[in-house]
């Protein structure tokens, strides 16, 4: 994988320059895409900005609004589409100085009909979704930064089975105007990266916050909360494994190891996402289902078929229960310092048929908290297999210094 940080290095000591590492991304694309299918459209030539940023080769998720490039949000009603303006993402990223490499494949609408890209670790195994192709674009070094949006875990998960570090920041950290919606409550921008390391950096630049590059946290005397979601059902082997894996690094390194339960609000929270989900996916999807049903695809179609049953009462005690939870949540983080979970039910599923489950993200989106994750292990298929770290509200920077930390470690063999 390319690393932001290592190509902005070698760009500030004249080893490269904005314009050769451009080249080498572009090359890089040419190289692996045929195989890969990372990419829903491209740019002519990628020409370097002005900016911390500039000479970094960035991936668009195909729902967000690009003024020189289609968005085609995955589905055929908006084959060609060109918005008039770049979403204000577009825009930061620009204005950083980064360079918008292409609009990376999503799933339909950002929902579970699977995209045609392929996991570059095994190409017969789903990258995830929805951000499918952003993840894949990154962990097969053709990009060293990408933009993904997450409903559910369309961030975190993709990443977790692609094996490259991510963070769906805190709510409306990122703006998500031109941005397709799905579900207003929850959708979120995130980034995807080499390293934990790379996306603190790429996030400060991007947001004008220069406290999000945090440097590493000290792992020793940190209490880190260690959660099963026991709402959310057992994970398979491969996770377990990862999470048991991030326990021994973390005790190695002087941790205090917290086991943390939750409580009532919380598993009540994660219960709220679904019809939370479906109210509000039946009015963002309103003409496309009224005007062109028949063009959704299946799995889309039959979603919103069911979904239209949710009643706005079942919508408003949906968000009462967000809203307890959120209450709860500034408790249950208080507690330690991080809290680490899985980040995904385990390796990725052994057929391109599914995008996966993200049951061990539902509840991190909807409480709108910060989650990071990073390459751990392998699991016993090979493919990558890891954990996510989250802290309280507006804690960003926190968790991209503990991450760091623990990068550091893994790379060290400790």
């Amino acid at each position: 994988m390319q690393s932001l940080r290592d190509i902005l290095n070698r760009i500030a000591t004249g080893e490269t320059s904005p314009e050769q590492a451009l080249a080498f991304s572009a090359a890089r694309i040419a190289q692996r895409e045929p195989a890969i299918q990372a990419f829903a459209s491209q740019p002519e030539t990628l020409v370097p900005g002005q900016g911390p940023l500039a000479g970094i080769a960035c991936g668009v998720k195909d729902i967000i609004d690009t003024a020189d490039l289609p968005t085609g949000m995955g589905s055929s009603i908006y084959e060609g589409w060109r918005p008039r303006a770049d979403a204000p993402i577009v825009m930061a990223l620009k204005g950083a100085g980064a360079t918008v490499a292409g609009k990376t494949h999503t799933t339909a609408f950002a929902f579970l009909d699977p995209a045609p890209t392929h996991n570059p670790h095994d190409p017969t195994a789903s990258p995830g979704g929805s951000s499918a192709g952003s993840a894949a674009a990154v962990a097969a070094g053709m990009i060293p930064l990408a933009i993904g949006t997450q409903t559910g875990g369309s961030v975190i998960r993709p990443a977790a089975y692609c094996g490259v570090a991510a963070i769906k920041p805190s709510y409306a950290l990122l703006p998500t105007i031109g941005v397709k919606p799905f579900s207003w409550s929850l959708d979120t921008l995130g980034l995807m990266a080499a390293r934990a390391d790379d996306l603190g950096l790429a996030l400060a630049a991007i947001t004008g916050r220069a406290a999000l590059d945090a440097p590493a946290a000290s792992l020793a005397g940190l209490r880190i909360g260690i959660h099963h979601q026991p709402y959310a059902g057992a994970p398979e082997p491969a996770s377990a494994a990862a999470l048991q894996r991030f326990e021994e690094l973390a005790a190695q390194a002087g941790a205090a190891l917290v086991p943390h339960a939750g409580s009532v609000a919380l598993a009540e929270a994660y219960q709220a996402h679904g019809p939370l989900q479906d109210w509000e996916a039946t009015q963002a999807l309103a003409w496309e289902y009224a005007h062109r049903r028949e063009a959704l695809p299946p799995k889309l179609r039959a979603y919103l078929d069911a979904a239209r049953a949710t009643t706005p009462a079942q919508y408003d005690e949906a968000r009462r229960l967000s809203r307890r939870g959120r209450d709860a949540a500034r408790s249950f983080f208080a507690e330690v310092d991080v809290v680490v979970t899985y980040a995904a039910p385990g390796e990725a599923p052994d057929t391109m048929n599914s995008t996966g489950d993200s049951r061990f993200n539902r509840l991190w989106t909807l409480l709108g908290v910060p989650c990071l994750t990073v390459p751990l292990m392998r699991g016993p298929r090979g493919l990558p297999a890891t954990v996510q770290i989250m802290a309280g509200f507006g804690r960003d920077e926190h968790v991209i210094a503990v991450a760091k930390a623990l990068e550091s470690h893994v790379s060290a063999g400790v």
